[in-house]
């Protein structure tokens, strides 16, 4: 192969149709090698072997190559440090121009410097483009340039700022003209170390309009079937951002406010990256949470002993998803009842959730535990019973994942609800009137 190339680089974009970087690159006019690394620095750090996640990925780059296929080219696929990758792929290839979708968490902006600085060495572009957001970095900020830290003026300003093209689609399915013509096979992930999970069951990536229409009175009852359950394709790109963002705009606003949400927290991340460890209020680190391993065990294993709690742990460990009401009570349970930092539990939704995306679980979390940017205060303490009372009140949702609800065999609560929200209240206070 002699002639240069353009390179798309997938990573949370896993779909053709209406990819920014992608369409970038067949305008380039080159030929388009099409690649996915997977990054042994982020595996090496899972400890399943079987990640739910990782199957996911795997389906979507085959279903990604079937399309490929019937174009004459396939995704190279490669497995290792991305450096090094890099390194391997421009002695091989007599690449022009790479072409990619921005990612803002600060170990993909760490990743993309070092491979921006390693191909800029080699005269080699290394184009970036906003994809996974409507909007990105600065673009949604206060009069005077600052960012904002609370939602509500921000998805103001955010509504503000749409226009006709906000919600334009990008070029669809390249042709065989435009793509290197390649046939390889997708890398296993046996190859890799890791196993297919057969038998994990994803939700779809269709859009319901029928949910959507009627979100705004079914999103906060976990018994029923009342959200889209798209978070997992917004996670990984199977699905465009631009596309539902029109279908919330012209249906539900309630709607189009959780992807707001979703950008607001991409863009607080992008901000102020020291969020992902340290509390954004930073008098918040200053909470002197409890060391208490056998809680946080009943805690993840579902066994606190108040149903609501525990249903929602079930069904994240048996499923990787938890219902976005229940997320809130589940994490408040354990900030503000138990008194367990919120990183402890944050990794651990980072470890089962299908639909994890870092900014906005470490987004949820600080909001949870009164630390974050525009979060609930701290002496909002969610009562599992009267939440149970308001969203569950005939117990479906419960009984749905605790079979033994109503017998002997379910445990006793282990914390008072009244001695935790007096602890809690006491703690947060004088850790917060510190000097």
């Amino acid at each position: 192969m002699k002639s240069p190339i353009a390179i798309h680089w997938f990573r949370r974009d896993l779909r053709l149709e209406d990819n920014h970087s992608l369409s970038r690159a067949i305008l380039s006019g080159k030929p388009v090698l099409c690649i996915f690394i997977f990054d042994k620095l982020i595996l090496d750090k899972l400890e399943n072997k079987t990640d739910r996640r990782l199957t996911f990925i795997h389906k979507s780059l085959e279903s990604l190559n079937s399309q490929l296929v019937s174009q004459g080219s396939t995704i190279r696929t490669f497995y290792g440090e991305p450096l090094e990758v890099w390194k391997e792929i421009v002695s091989q290839y007599p690449v022009a121009e790479v072409f990619c979708n921005r990612d803002y968490e600060p170990y993909a902006r760490e990743r993309d410097k070092t491979i921006y600085e390693f191909l800029a060495g080699k005269g080699i572009p290394f184009h970036g483009f906003k994809d996974h957001v409507i909007f990105e970095k600065e673009e949604i900020v206060k009069d005077d340039g600052l960012p904002y830290t609370v939602f509500t003026p921000y998805s103001k300003k955010w509504k503000s700022k749409l226009h006709s093209k906000s919600f334009d689609a990008f070029a669809s399915i390249p042709n065989s003209d435009q793509l290197v013509q390649l046939n390889e096979e997708i890398l296993s992930l046996e190859s890799m170390g890791f196993k297919n999970d057969e038998f994990q069951h994803y939700p779809s990536e269709q859009t319901s309009l029928t949910i959507i229409q009627n979100y705004h009175n079914t999103r906060d009852i976990p018994s029923i079937r009342g959200t889209t359950r798209l978070s997992l394709h917004l996670r990984f790109g199977t699905i465009s951002i631009r596309s539902l963002a029109r279908i919330g705009f012209n249906e539900n606003e309630k709607w189009l406010n959780e992807l707001i949400w979703r950008d607001f927290y991409q863009m607080i991340i992008y901000r102020f990256p020291h969020t992902v460890s340290h509390a954004f209020k930073s008098a918040y680190d200053r909470i002197p949470w409890r060391h208490a391993p056998e809680e946080f065990n009943a805690w993840c294993n579902g066994k606190t002993g108040y149903p609501i709690v525990d249903a929602g742990m079930r069904e994240l460990n048996e499923t990787g998803f938890m219902h976005n009401r229940v997320r809130m009570i589940t994490a408040s349970f354990l900030t503000k009842h138990l008194l367990i930092d919120w990183r402890l539990g944050e990794r651990y939704f980072a470890k089962q959730l299908l639909d994890f995306d870092l900014a906005s679980n470490v987004g949820g979390w600080q909001w949870a535990a009164s630390s974050g940017c525009d979060a609930a205060p701290y002496f909002r303490v969610f009562n599992p019973t009267l939440q149970t009372e308001k969203f569950d009140k005939e117990h479906r949702y419960i009984r749905q994942w605790i079979p033994e609800y109503g017998t002997s065999n379910y445990p006793d609560p282990i914390v008072d609800h009244a001695f935790a929200r007096d602890r809690v209240l006491k703690t947060f206070k004088a850790a917060l009137q510190q000097e």
